[in-house]
Order: C-alpha cells, then sequence, then structure tokens
C-alpha cells in the first residue's frame, strides 16, 4: 500500500507539473473574460420613482420586492415626476441608474441648449409597462358655472377655472401644455397652479382649487380616493381618438363602469379617457443582468391587466420613446433565458454572460492540450530512461582491456539499489522491468568475467 501511494504521488505531481502551463493559461484567459465581460451584476440600483403617494412609489416598492429575491437593493429615490426622473437618468453626477419616464414629458419645456443635450448620458428603454390616463378632477360646483349641469367632457370648458396643472419637474405640465396648444388655448385662460400633488388634492377638497390634472396609474391611492370623493367628478374625453391621433404617445382608453365600485356602480357609465405609456428607462450602461431581472420582475408585476389595460398587454416593447435595450427586446421575443429555468440565478447569468468567451477559450485550448499527454509521457519515461545511460557507461567501460570487473560490478549493484527506489504509475512498470532485466544481464556477465580478471 505504501508503494502503490508513493506511485500515485508521482503520478499526480508529474500530471500537475505536466499540466500546469496549460492551467495556467486557461485560468489567466477565463479571469481576462471575466474582467471585461463583467457578468455578476452590482448588487444595490438606484430607482427614481415619483411623489410619495403616487403610483410611481407604490410600483417601485413591488419592484424592490421582486430583486431582492435575487440580492439586488433597489434603493427608491423619490421624485417630483418623470422629467426630474429623465434629468437624473441623464445627469453623469447623479447616481441613478434606472426610472419611471412616461410619455411625452417632457413636452413644451425645452430649455436646455444644444450643448447641453451633447452632454447628457444616452439612455435606453426597457418598454412600455402600463397605462398613465390623464385624469382631470374637478369640483361639480365650480363645473356649473361652465355649465348647468355641472358635467365636463371637453378641455375647452376649463377656461376660467383654477387648474392645478402639476408640479414643475413632473410629466403632468408638459401633456397639459400640449393639450392646451391643441385645443388653441393660452396659458392665460386658467388660472393656472403647479403645485404637487398631495397639496394639490388639498386644495381640491379644501375649495381653493376648481381642478387638478394629473398623469397617473390607476393604482394611484390619491386617484382612487378622488375617484370616490362625493362632489368630485372626472373630465370625459369625448375627443379621445383625436388627441391620440395628434400625438402619438397618447393612446385612447375606457374607464368600464362599475370598475372602481361594482356596489356602488362607480363610475355609473363608461367614461372615455386618453392615456399616455409609462416606460421603464435606463442608462445605457445598466448591467445587462439587471436589464433582464428588472424586465421579468415587469412581467410578473404588470401582465394581470387592470382597470385600463387588459391580461397580458403589458410589459410590451411598443409606444416607447426611447432604443429599446438589447436585452430586452431578447426577452420580449424568446421570453427569459432557459438556463434561468434550470439553474440559480448567478450560475445561470454567469453562463449566459459567459458562453461565447468560453467556447473561444475552448477552441483556443484543445490545440494546446494536445501536447499535455506526450509530455506527461516523456517525463513519467525520464524517470527510468535517464539511468540506462549509467549502464551504457558500465558497459562501455567493461569492454575495455583495463577494466576492473569487481568494481564495475559495485557500481552496478548501486545503480540497481537506486533503480529499486524509482516510482513509476503501474501502467510504466514495464519500462521500470526491462531496466532492471538489462541491469540484470550486466550483472551476469560481470560476474562471468571477475575470477578470470
Amino acid at each position: 500500500m505504501r508503494r502503490s501511494f508513493r506511485d500515485t504521488l508521482v503520478s499526480v505531481r508529474e500530471l500537475l507539473i505536466t499540466a500546469g502551463p496549460f492551467i495556467l493559461v486557461m485560468v489567466a484567459l477565463l479571469a481576462g473574460a471575466y474582467y471585461l465581460l463583467k457578468p455578476t451584476p452590482p448588487k444595490r440600483v438606484v430607482l427614481a420613482t415619483g411623489s410619495e403617494q403616487g403610483a410611481y412609489a407604490a410600483f417601485g416598492k413591488r419592484y424592490q420586492e421582486e430583486l431582492k429575491r435575487f440580492g439586488i437593493e433597489v434603493v427608491l429615490r423619490p421624485t417630483v415626476g418623470s422629467r426630474e426622473n429623465l434629468r437624473l437618468l441623464q445627469n453623469a453626477k447623479e447616481n441613478v441608474q434606472i426610472a419611471f419616464v412616461q410619455g411625452g414629458a417632457g413636452g413644451g419645456q425645452n430649455t436646455t441648449t444644444e450643448e447641453d443635450e451633447e452632454e447628457k448620458l444616452p439612455v435606453m428603454s426597457l418598454g412600455s409597462v402600463f397605462y398613465e390616463p390623464v385624469w382631470v378632477f374637478y369640483r361639480v360646483d365650480a363645473a356649473k358655472k361652465v355649465r348647468r349641469d355641472g358635467v365636463l367632457t371637453e378641455f375647452t370648458q376649463l377656461r376660467g377655472l383654477r387648474v392645478n396643472a402639476g408640479a414643475r419637474g413632473s410629466g403632468s405640465p408638459g401633456i397639459f401644455n400640449r393639450m392646451l396648444l391643441a385645443n388653441r388655448m393660452e396659458r392665460t385662460d386658467i388660472k393656472r397652479e403647479t403645485l404637487d400633488l398631495t397639496p394639490a388634492v388639498v386644495a381640491l377638497l379644501s375649495n381653493n382649487l376648481d381642478a387638478i390634472a394629473m398623469v397617473s396609474a390607476p393604482e394611484s391611492p390619491l386617484v382612487q380616493m378622488l375617484l370616490q370623493t362625493p362632489g368630485i367628478r372626472l373630465l370625459e374625453f369625448d375627443q379621445a381618438e383625436a388627441y391620440a391621433r395628434r400625438h402619438r404617445y397618447l393612446s385612447p382608453v375606457t374607464l368600464p363602469r362599475g370598475v372602481v365600485d361594482l356596489p356602488r356602480n362607480v363610475p355609473p357609465a363608461d367614461l372615455d379617457m386618453v392615456a399616455t405609456t409609462c416606460s421603464l428607462v435606463a442608462r445605457e450602461d445598466l448591467h445587462p443582468a439587471l436589464v433582464q431581472l428588472f424586465v421579468q420582475a415587469a412581467a410578473r408585476i404588470h401582465s394581470s391587466g387592470g382597470w385600463i389595460s387588459k391580461a397580458g398587454q403589458f410589459p410590451t416593447p411598443l409606444n416607447t420613446e426611447f432604443p429599446l435595450a438589447r436585452d430586452a427586446e431578447r426577452f420580449y421575443r424568446n421570453g427569459p433565458p432557459a438556463m434561468q429555468r434550470y439553474l440559480p440565478f448567478w450560475l445561470a447569468n454567469l453562463v449566459d454572460r459567459m458562453w461565447v468567451a468560453l467556447f473561444s477559450i475552448i477552441a483556443i485550448l484543445i490545440p494546446l492540450a494536445r501536447v499535455v499527454p506526450p509530455i506527461y509521457n516523456f517525463r513519467i519515461r525520464s524517470r527510468v530512461y535517464r539511468w540506462y545511460r549509467d549502464l551504457r557507461q558500465i558497459e562501455d567501460e567493461f569492454g575495455r582491456r583495463d577494466a576492473d570487473a569487481a568494481k564495475l560490478l559495485q557500481d552496478l549493484e548501486k545503480l540497481d539499489s537506486k533503480v529499486e527506489h524509482i516510482a513509476v504509475p503501474l501502467a510504466y512498470a514495464d519500462e521500470l522491468y526491462a531496466l532492471r532485466s538489462a541491469i540484470g544481464l550486466v550483472r551476469k556477465r560481470l560476474r562471468l568475467a571477475t575470477p578470470a580478471r
């Protein structure tokens, strides 16, 4: 057992020495590919949402929970709204990687120079994730000054009323301004306010405003509250289809009868509305694995449908104002990577990001690997063959006339003693026995010659 163990150690040692350079090259190539490709995503990402009581904040918390399962910390950054979100994304000094941005959020408020535009970081879309209707809530008593029944169905009927168009930095003012322009109205045609969403709702309920305009998903707590508040009504967009034809980022939608509260039948009839789509927008340098995680999370969060959208309608690559991210496009075309169905995320992601590099490295290493067995074979055999030189030397000395056979026999015995302790794997034992047989033949000749001399 002791000799067998020693022979095994020799085999392992020689194999390591022989394959060592090959292994080092492979490790160096893998390390280089890992460094260049950076397959492991960062563990922390900042998501710009919106006001604390808005739909963006509510959805942000759901994304936070979804990505937490994969070890990713999503830090939510409250903002005024979409325009500020887009500014934070494009500002190199800000640490925001992804944000909710509504379609047409920057309309009518271009305050940047051409030089500023060039300095902005490029962004990409991960797809549209939900509808954001344009909600115009008004007090019925104020609307009765315009119409006796207190029911407003056209945007022009807001003329002369105290209307909150949304806080600066949110997406609402841009869309509101475009609607004013489409109806040939001036900003001075309404008594305009620019309050944040929560103060604006308080002002509406306390009779300090006649109407408020907001662009938000139905999931917003403030929207759901106003839809069920007595004395507050929602402006019906009878011209919804016309708005959608004039502005590509708008779509005609319907708020179904009774969807808010079935027993109370709120709303009492189908309401025509216009809606923009909210997109997940990210910096172009966002890690591809995070793109995949966010798009997959969007599919789980938004695919069930809601008051406005149908099941399976979102997320979608349609209606985006920014170039679609390559990994998001792959998700919409093929679904999640196949490996994620069978492997943990970190391993599936590593293989998915590294497989091209792995195949390239294998293609390089296969020819190199062919030299390992011959080198290993040579090193093992050289442990035996190098003693043939000493044996040949003894034979040559014996061939001389003045050779001392007794001394040569002593040298041969020393050589045999050394050979006896040579350790080789069992597969090469025949080489060792051949050497010892050769030593035995020379010993026989020397012993026959010793008495004669």
